[in-house]
């Protein structure tokens, strides 16, 4: 399958994922969407943020309906919308409108229920403990 990976929150600092999808060559292509690391929680996202993930909303839909892709993988999409830099009916509107063939994955945590609606699969993973927790941080191999 030819993939294109559109990464919501992911900037301009280099992550393990890029190089492991070289070897895939032009079959799997990786485009960051974002500036890099977002701030969360009581502060709203820089507006800057809101403005380069809605400028990617509107790439993702023409990479969907372009017909170069068969698999589009939207990561960390459902972050973006909890954190209020896209609007998920948006999104889920444009999921509706892809082409049959192709397929569509969205990543993140807590999806909102207008893209559970009109998904054909959803997915919940969640942790039950973590190596971080005891004091072990991100080791290379395994978390980058």
């Amino acid at each position: 399958m030819r993939v294109l990976m559109l990464q919501f929150l992911k900037g301009s600092w280099h992550y393990g994922e890029l190089d492991a999808v070289q070897a895939f060559g032009h079959k799997f292509v990786i485009k960051q969407m974002g500036r890099g690391f977002v701030k969360v929680g009581a502060e709203k996202p820089d507006p800057e943020d809101v403005r380069i993930g809605r400028t990617g909303l509107g790439r993702k839909q023409k990479q969907i309906q372009s017909g170069e892709w068969d698999l589009i993988i939207l990561d960390e999409i459902h972050y973006a919308i909890t954190y209020g830099m896209l609007d998920a009916v948006k999104v889920a509107e444009g999921v509706k409108r892809k082409p049959e063939m192709v397929h569509v994955i969205l990543t993140g945590r807590n999806a909102h229920p207008a893209i559970v609606e009109v998904a054909d699969t959803d997915t919940e993973m969640r942790q039950v403990k973590h190596a971080y927790e005891k004091g072990v941080m991100a080791q290379r191999g395994i978390e980058y």
